[in-house]
């Protein structure tokens, strides 16, 4: 016990910022490997024969089990902490992209990385970061949440391209065993360095003697003893809002876009390896997006920066089926690419205002179960609607006009934290 109240490593600043660093990378990794069926689209497609609708089924289903484990991941955080969560899911990941190697048949697409990456990659999303950002730190909390959050871009913006290159050059295969290596290379780091809670080396958390800076519409439960019952999570509107606006986040990004930007600009005859490049411009001015949206999240009120998110998503929404060439579609990811993870802070701090630090990774799990199903219902559809009308110009102009509705229901949220009946901690999580 007492080897465990000092940092493994030695260190001139708080040892909280290298959990930070190793959460973001863990984060960058699943996304990395989870979005990966974006650009394997094509390569399936003219190897197996199978249609977009039929591989977006696939990716839907990746989807969806990405958003069901972020509930489970959080109940596995909040019981077993962020370190064994983390190595679960990266061998999860390991398994899913290194058998991929050796697939075959449809059904194997749709288990591996339908099932086994969704399912992986779902304890270490949104839900990681909003873990760590509220065990490790007080002040700084929002600029946290906005750095942790840019992980998931910058998974993108590193591995697509890398990933097409490979796939140009080497072939698919070549490219799902990289992914795997790399989660691989991983595993040692987190085990060996990460650690659940400030206690756990002795530490306290960051500026834990100020004020709470996530605060924007009423005072916060009491942390330290108190959780909030889901049967009554589930009457709250806050709850609703924040699910139904993350459902609508979820379609215009992940099922949509993450889904089906790549196969639209080769549509429209742009190379595979450009293709790829655009979105990694998207995930380059998402890292500036999602950390300024997190260092204002310290500073105004989350509900007006959701909903001024939303709205700049719908525009570049609206945009994009009149951006038909490398240029245009260059303009919409630099608009979009600001906004692309960018509501999560807001989301995470109103989701921890309402409900308290105890029972926020549990309750955002929820939350973000919403966007997964937005973003599974996004994908297949999306997918239906270029098989049946030939092209993405619908399913684009749908997703602004739903944008713009998430950016009305961002503005009707009104967190009520003393309005939430709370429970006492459970004595096995007390001790946990």
């Amino acid at each position: 016990m007492n080897r465990q109240l000092r940092p493994p490593i030695s260190l001139p600043f708080f040892y909280g910022w290298v959990v930070v660093a190793l959460s973001f990378l863990t984060t960058l990794m699943a996304a990395g490997i989870r979005s990966a069926p974006s650009v394997l689209i094509h390569p399936l497609e003219m190897e197996f024969g199978w249609n977009r609708a039929e591989i977006a089924f696939a990716v839907s289903v990746n989807l969806f089990l990405f958003g069901v484990g972020a509930p489970i991941g959080g109940w596995l955080l909040d019981r077993f902490g962020a370190r064994r969560v983390m190595l679960g899911s990266l061998s999860v990941l390991v398994i899913g992209a290194g058998a991929t190697a050796m697939m075959q048949h449809y059904w194997q697409l749709v288990l591996l990385w339908g099932v086994v990456v969704g399912l992986g990659a779902g304890g270490v999303g949104s839900v990681l970061s909003a873990t760590v950002a509220h065990q490790w730190f007080v002040a700084r909390r929002g600029l946290t949440l906005g750095i942790l959050n840019s992980a998931s871009s910058t998974g993108q913006l590193i591995f697509l391209p890398l990933l097409m290159v490979l796939i140009v050059t080497s072939g698919w295969r070549a490219g799902s065993l990289f992914l795997a290596a790399s989660a691989f290379c991983l595993i040692p780091f987190v085990a060996s360095w990460m650690r659940n809670a400030p206690a756990d080396v002795g530490l306290t958390p960051y500026g834990s003697g100020e004020a709470s800076p996530l605060s924007h519409g009423g005072p916060t439960p009491s942390d330290a003893s108190m959780i909030v019952p889901l049967s009554k999570v589930f009457k709250s509107p806050t709850f609703w809002l924040l699910a139904g606006s993350f459902f609508i986040c979820g379609g215009t990004t992940s099922g949509l876009i993450g889904t089906h930007l790549i196969p639209h600009s080769i549509d429209y005859g742009i190379p595979a390896v450009s293709a790829a490049a655009i979105v990694g411009v998207m995930g380059s001015l998402n890292f500036v997006g999602t950390v300024l949206s997190g260092w204002l999240v310290d500073r105004i009120d989350a509900r007006r920066l959701l909903s001024l998110v939303y709205a700049l998503r719908g525009v570049s929404l609206f945009i994009l089926p009149f951006a038909t060439d490398f240029w245009g579609l260059f303009l919409f990811a630099v608009i979009y690419g600001l906004d692309w993870f960018a509501t999560v802070p807001p989301t995470i701090a109103l989701t921890a205002d309402t409900f308290g630090r105890r029972s926020v990774a549990t309750i955002y799990g929820w939350v973000f179960l919403s966007h997964q199903i937005g973003a599974a219902l996004a994908a297949s559809g999306s997918g239906a609607i270029r098989v049946w009308l030939g092209d993405y110009q619908f399913a684009f102009l749908a997703g602004g006009l739903m944008a713009m509705v998430a950016a009305m229901l961002a503005l009707r949220i009104r967190p009520q934290p003393r309005a939430v009946p709370l429970g006492p901690v459970p004595s096995e999580a007390a001790s946990a």
